[in-house]
């Protein structure tokens, strides 16, 4: 009888591949898998030429291009490199590893793996190579001389950016633009001839032609004259480029939009429950325009019903049409202020899809019985059409509570903030944090600069409404997961074993404990933050807890979410401005038809829905950062309270207390000393003098600097040394705050900073925003600037 080992090491080489089966299932004419290439040259022990590759897998002619498109989407993805001679070289043997770069506003930059490892620092040789978000493999180069892991690129994978924004310039007969993320920290040559006739200053969009490498600098031509930087609404235009917002419909979106009915038809309504007589009303701000969701609830027995209704969205926007496309690359609405960036056009979003008054609208609905104690004891979500009978505001609603009012909504609405006083206890109950935090609104004059920055007052009719939405979306997520089926969470563990050691010893300094051991529940959070509430350094308390807690995403995996102490939970009521909730509506409806909701990988949808999400906030600070740096140019020179909203090694960030402006007091400000940054207790310590700044303490400033270039402020301190600063209550940054790189001390941070050029120090007028600092185009390719 033959041996069956041996009959296997005589079959031909390509044929032992173990995974062949497969990729016989996915496609026709299989190739050699990526595992089996991968241990063929991990076999070999060398690197391994194409040609040779393709005579050992007996490839033959017709398939070379396939099988070499394999290669090269192999090295795309790390686990081959192909060296200069083009050999092909297994990733792992050469101790390579997969990296994104992120690029910081200095020169320097760092490598962080894709495994989540350690990051390793790229000194500012490595960075002319890459650019900030690049894909990279990466060797270890030692370390620096501040004990940091060093890296050096060896490949570039994949290149984060087809286009950037930037101003151009013309300097001694060349053009050259700066790029508007900072991050991005080398200059750009324009090609001969392709500056698309933009002036020198201009705000420019960028397409690359050549990208930078350890000897050239990167070369580009101009596709768009975006504007001149000081025209209105310049800063949005900007932050939609630098992080590439989708911010104009195609022509097929369009259509769609304009060929969307305007009215319900009457055949729409068929198989929908008739709620067009249920005094279901939208409470939102006085500026809305949009309007989601619509409430109404009556008591019921010694309990509640609370009616939901949501816009049905889907029902117009179909999986894989024009609208659908487009409201999945754009994710989510992005609001800025004075301009809102729809998912979906104005058409659905203002229109059709928005519960406006006294208008049928198509809705989805979450119909709740919930006991006298705020518990949801039943539910259940159909279909339907309604009317909304007013559309309310939280100021008229508050009012109402207080004061009263003869309308003749005013029972339903009393009866809505009873429903709400009980399952504001069942979030008490059940431990949901909830921080002191506060958010500013920015009020233009008309000629578009801004008058003032004010807080936004939130009162019980702001909670009233998002404690009914929390209601439904709780919901939504039991509903789905009692079914089986698939769809995104909205998923906010808990803190990771790192920050939860970091924050113990930080509260052990202050004699304060955190309960539950190795596992803290939201419960554990809200108790702790309730303590310190009273505290007159509540502020730094709270910050550090905020701190500890991980970022909440998208994500098929239901694992809870830790902030409000529930489960599970999803987004079901925004699908207008989320493209999630979009995703639970249609995962909804298929399990009431007994039918399953496909969309794709779940996995990729949550990654990418999270991605947006990020996008947009970030797009959003960028704005408001340039908008407030503006907005301090006529007040260099005054003199403000505030108190320290964040300590990193190189100085202290203030909140200003009457226009809720952030800015920096640099470490070289903060006095004749050396002051050194204890990270665990959020301190900065003067070594002679003794003089400590921290986290919540109040001191005064005078601003110095309001450079519009890099959307910074710069504050000097002028607490008098011998007064100590008090801490005050807790307010959270409304503004970016930069932070420190990983392993950056305090001794570099208190060397002297680069003097900067600013255009207009010192004048009472905002008159025109300063030109951009300039380098010299040809510096970078030297080596000095």
């Amino acid at each position: 009888m033959a041996d069956p080992v041996k009959k296997q090491k005589k079959l031909p080489l390509r044929l032992q591949d173990p995974f062949l089966e497969r990729e016989q299932q996915k496609y026709a004419h299989p190739l050699p898998s990526r595992e089996f290439i991968l241990s063929l040259l991990e076999e070999q022990g060398v690197p391994l030429y194409p040609d040779e590759l393709a005579t050992m897998l007996s490839i033959e002619a017709d398939e070379r291009e396939f099988f070499d498109r394999r290669l090269m989407a192999m090295s795309r993805s790390g686990e081959v490199v192909i060296n200069r001679k083009g050999a092909i070289c297994a990733a792992q043997k050469l101790d390579l590893i997969k990296c994104r770069v992120s690029g910081h506003r200095d020169g320097y930059g760092f490598a962080m793996p894709e495994d989540g490892g350690g990051d390793l620092f790229l000194p500012e040789r490595e960075m002319r190579k890459v650019m900030h978000g690049d894909t990279v493999m990466v060797e270890q180069a030692g370390t620096d001389r501040r004990g940091r892991r060093e890296g050096r690129v060896v490949e570039v994978l994949e290149r984060a950016f087809t286009r950037l924004v930037g101003r151009i310039y013309l300097e001694r007969g060349v053009w050259y633009a700066v790029p508007e993320d900072k991050r991005v920290g080398q200059d750009i040559l324009i090609e001969p001839g392709a500056t698309h006739d933009a002036e020198h200053g201009q705000v420019v969009m960028l397409e690359f032609i050549e990208y930078p490498d350890a000897h050239r600098q990167a070369i580009a031509r101009v596709v768009e004259v975006v504007g001149n930087y000081a025209d209105p609404g310049m800063e949005i235009e900007i932050a939609l480029r630098k992080h590439a917002l989708p911010h104009e419909f195609d022509e097929a979106a369009l259509e769609q939009a304009r060929t969307t009915p305007k009215k319900v038809r009457k055949k729409e309504i068929k198989g929908r429950v008739d709620l067009r007589d249920l005094p279901l009303v939208t409470i939102d701000g006085e500026t809305a325009r949009d309007f989601d969701d619509a409430v109404y609830a009556e008591q019921a027995g010694k309990g509640f019903r609370l009616v939901v209704a949501i816009a049905d969205v889907s029902h117009y926007v179909q999986p894989g049409d024009a609208l659908d496309q487009s409201a999945l690359e754009r994710g989510t609405s992005v609001y800025f202020p004075r301009r809102v960036i729809p998912m979906l056009p104005e058409a659905l979003s203002n229109g059709i899809c928005s519960l406006n008054p006294d208008v049928e609208r198509l809705c989805m609905v979450c119909d709740m019985q919930i006991n006298s104690k705020g518990v949801v004891k039943k539910y259940q979500f159909y279909p339907a059409v309604m009317r909304s009978h007013a559309r309310l505001t939280y100021t008229k609603v508050w009012d109402w509570i207080q004061n009263g009012t003869d309308d003749p909504l005013l029972p339903q609405i009393q009866v809505l903030h009873s429903l709400f006083r009980k399952l504001l206890e069942q979030r008490e109950k059940r431990g949901a944090i909830d921080f002191d935090t506060i958010e500013t609104q920015m009020l233009f004059n008309e000629d578009g600069k801004i008058e003032r920055i004010v807080p936004v007052v939130r009162n019980e009719a702001h909670r009233l409404i998002e404690e009914c939405m929390l209601a439904a979306n709780v919901c939504a997520a039991d509903f789905i997961g009692k079914s089986g089926r698939k769809c995104l969470y909205r998923v906010h563990e808990g803190p990771s074993p790192e920050k939860l050691d970091n924050l113990r010893k930080f509260l052990a300094l202050s004699g304060l404990t955190l309960g539950g051991d190795d596992k803290p529940t939201a419960k554990d959070y809200a108790r702790l933050a309730e303590i310190i509430r009273q505290r007159p350094d509540a502020e730094m308390m709270q910050t550090m807890l905020l701190r500890s807690m991980q970022q909440a995403v998208y994500t098929p995996d239901n694992l809870g979410h830790f902030g409000l102490a529930y489960d599970a939970y999803t987004h079901f009521t925004s699908p207008i401005r989320r493209y999630p909730d979009l995703l639970v509506h249609r995962t909804i409806k298929a399990i009431l038809r007994g039918e399953v909701y496909k969309p794709g990988k779940w996995a990729k949808l949550g990654e990418h829905c999270s991605m947006t999400e990020r996008r947009a906030d970030d797009a959003s600070r960028d704005v408001e950062s340039w908008l407030k740096t503006y907005y301090m140019r006529d007040k260099i020179g005054e003199v403000f309270t505030g108190k320290i909203s964040a300590v990193t090694s190189f100085g202290l960030f203030v909140m200003l207390d009457d226009i809720h402006v952030e800015g920096l007091v640099h470490i070289s400000e903060l006095g004749k000393d050396y002051f050194h940054y204890q990270k665990e207790l959020q301190l900065m310590v003067g070594e002679k003098s003794g003089m400590r700044y921290q986290l919540g303490d109040r001191v005064v400033i005078r601003v110095m600097r309001a450079e519009l270039d890099t959307a910074q402020i710069d504050f000097a301190l002028l607490q008098p040394e011998e007064e100590k600063p008090t801490p005050t209550r807790a307010r959270r940054s409304a503004s970016r705050k930069p932070t420190a790189p990983e392993g950056e001390g305090e001794a570099a941070a208190q060397a002297p900073r680069k003097p900067r050029q600013q255009k207009g120090e010192g004048q009472s007028t905002a008159a025109s925003p300063a030109p951009r600092r300039r380098r010299s185009p040809r510096g970078r390719q030297g080596g000095a600037s």
